[in-house]
């Protein structure tokens, strides 16, 4: 796990027990992002890029926090290595949940001039575990402005996005709701890329999936293989109304499809008929219960 020093701005390497306290920036991409080779090779540049700003703004927070490291994706993660993004998307929600403190950093929210829950951040698919994982959240303006606490706002975060305040107080309650549930989380949120919206969803199912980028909404579809293969579940197949089809037979395509199933409860399958198994043809659904 790569962390910058808050103090130097150097990037330091870490492994296993040896990882330090750290703090960890969540935020949406938007122009002129420092990329890590960027901050490795041309620092000068990089501080004139508009994305410098937030790096800057995460790492005086965390030094007046008493913390000496940070995290922020941009530069921590070397997505010219296809190894090392695997790795880091696979472990996102641990070092997220695993983090001091999140900052969280609302780009387009103007303190008392612009409605909290209206900034792009609820929509984005990344920030679905971003706003979970963490237990201490602290959200910020646009000009780095405190906006509270998760704990402050757990009945408005909840309405908003339909996670219980359970979860949101213990990522760990997140494994008592249901999987279809848990996708009706993920319902209506966007991501650049498509194979992100299945990528991203990997810690709140605790599941993990090589990476394939190019391949599209298949993502998402072995997603819902490997949740099939860990879970006993059946809720997995309560997605959408009656007249809604999918090109997968009883697996959806998208979480969208999940919108309407907040409520169901987790629907467990019986020892002699397993939810799903695999056959020479590939995967074999067994419903029973619907």
């Amino acid at each position: 796990m790569r962390l910058l020093n808050v103090h130097t701005f150097e990037i330091h390497t870490f492994h296993g027990q040896d990882i330090p306290r750290y703090g960890i920036l969540s935020h949406t991409w938007g122009e002129d992002e420092v990329s890590f080779a960027k901050f490795q090779d041309e620092f000068g540049e990089a501080c004139r890029m508009k994305g410098f700003q937030k790096i800057q703004f995460t790492c005086e927070q965390a030094r007046s926090d008493g913390l000496n490291y940070a995290w922020i994706d941009t530069i921590c993660i070397d997505k010219s290595s296809s190894t090392e993004l695997s790795e880091a998307i696979n472990s996102m929600f641990k070092w997220y949940r695993d983090a001091t403190v999140c900052y969280v950093f609302l780009i387009d929210i103007i303190k008392d001039r612009t409605d909290f829950t209206s900034s792009r951040w609820w929509i984005r698919a990344w920030t679905l575990q971003e706003l979970i994982a963490p237990v201490t959240v602290q959200f910020y303006d646009c000009s780095w402005k405190s906006l509270g606490t998760k704990e402050d706002r757990l009945l408005v975060i909840s309405n908003r996005t339909g996670i219980d305040i359970d979860t949101l107080k213990d990522p760990g309650c997140r494994m008592r709701n249901s999987i279809a549930r848990r996708m009706s989380w993920a319902a209506g949120r966007q991501a650049t890329r498509v194979e992100d919206i299945a990528y991203s969803l990997l810690g709140i199912f605790d599941v993990h999936i090589g990476l394939l980028y190019g391949e599209g909404d298949i993502a998402f579809f072995r997603l819902q293989q490997e949740i099939l293969r860990v879970s006993e579940d059946q809720s997995l197949f309560a997605w959408g109304q009656s007249n809604q089809q999918s090109s997968w037979g009883a697996l959806a395509t998208s979480p969208d499809q999940f919108q309407a199933s907040g409520d169901i409860k987790p629907i467990q399958s019986d020892h002699t008929h397993p939810p799903s198994s695999m056959t020479n043809r590939g995967t074999q659904v067994n419903l029973f219960l619907f």
